[in-house]
């Protein structure tokens, strides 16, 4: 006996018992079958005498119910819906929602299609940027927590990422510091030796990489180099449930994992920037004593001369600013991770153009800032 129903009130009341499982079905049915709900409105499913319940048994209830609701009836759970039965629904919600996804997709090339998905374009962007405000929210938030209360600093953690992001990029941030000085400087003594104005190349090369190329150079490269990493850390955590663990025992991920990368990056590129400037004016000198046969005393001399008292300070003070933002992007594209390593690869090239381009737009500002202000 695997169902045994009452009337009272009106309301069929049947109690479930035995095991439902797949080699059961036939005689469930059966039973089933022979149930009759004509004008009762409302149907009671008591589970708990029931022993095991497999994904064969909870199709029959579902089917069960969906055939009372045809008829009029409304079938409910007064112990509540048994986790089988909870999980066909939700699996049957999802399969209709892809459908009406896909049929979606097949009306685009409609005039009602293609505003829809505007539309829904629209409302994407907009929960997006309430996310990224949320982000941006909560992690200053626990910035001034760990103002107030030190301990929450981790500075063996903002040591790590000061070390990953900073002391292992000086290679790579040197090198292309030199290039870029060396290109620099052979451009501008094209030019300049055709009016004789060779002594001129010191003034480029010594303001365009104090003021700008060392810091944006090395920005771009600590974006696509440290930027990514953040994402892609952070994303495989989220893949794995590693971030869920943490909250699950009472750590704040933002404090674990943002606010360490985050301090890390802003204390590893200004000094990376310092270095890219040391060694972009060596570039440039080098190739002035090279191409020109300028010494190396009036290299420096007039070095000296082109520097102004804010030419050194204009870059130091921008590379702070770019190490928040790229750590920011980073970090928010990773915890932004959901479903499978695709949408990983997706968020990782996200982080690093935003980073990018935030830096391109921040170095933008700082040059209007300073151009209104006189430096």
């Amino acid at each position: 006996m695997y169902v045994s129903g009452s009337v009272r009130d009106g309301v069929l009341h049947l109690a479930l018992a035995g095991d439902w499982r797949a080699r059961d079905v036939p005689a469930i049915e059966a039973e089933l079958a022979g149930l009759s709900w004509q004008g009762l409105a409302s149907i009671e499913l008591d589970p708990s005498g029931l022993g095991a319940l497999d994904l064969s048994g909870a199709w029959l209830l579902h089917d069960f119910g969906q055939r009372a609701a045809r008829s009029g009836a409304v079938v409910s759970y007064p112990g509540g819906i048994p986790e089988p039965v909870r999980l066909v629904d939700r699996t049957l919600q999802d399969a209709a929602g892809a459908g009406a996804g896909a049929a979606a997709t097949a009306g685009e090339g409609t005039l009602a299609g293609r505003v829809s998905a505007l539309g829904q374009t629209v409302v994407d962007r907009l929960r997006g940027g309430r996310r990224a405000l949320e982000f941006v929210g909560e992690s200053t938030l626990r910035f001034l927590a760990a103002v107030v209360l030190p301990r929450r600093w981790r500075p063996i953690s903002v040591a790590r990422h000061v070390y990953d992001t900073g002391i292992t990029a000086i290679p790579i941030v040197a090198l292309i510091a030199f290039l870029i000085s060396v290109i620099i400087a052979y451009m501008g003594a094209q030019q300049l030796q055709k009016f004789g104005a060779d002594i001129f190349v010191v003034d480029l090369v010594t303001v365009g990489v104090l003021r700008e190329m060392g810091v944006l150079l090395t920005a771009i490269i600590v974006a696509g180099r440290s930027g990514s990493a953040f994402a892609a850390e952070i994303g495989a955590m989220q893949l794995n449930e590693e971030v869920d663990a943490l909250k699950a025992i009472g750590v704040v991920p933002n404090e674990v994992l943002v606010l360490p990368r985050v301090l890390g990056l802003v204390v590893a590129l200004p000094l990376l920037t310092v270095i890219a400037n040391g060694v972009g004016l060596a570039g440039g000198a080098l190739l002035c004593s090279f191409l020109l046969d300028m010494p190396l005393v009036q290299y420096i001399q007039r070095m000296q001369e082109a520097i102004g008292p804010w030419t050194f300070w204009v870059g130091i003070i921008k590379a702070p600013v770019f190490a928040l933002l790229i750590a920011a992007a980073g970090t928010y594209c990773g915890m932004q991770v959901r479903g499978s390593s695709r949408e990983l690869g997706r968020l990782t090239t996200v982080a690093v153009v935003m980073a990018i381009f935030l830096v391109i737009l921040a170095d933008a500002l700082f040059a209007v800032l300073f151009m209104e202000i006189g430096i």
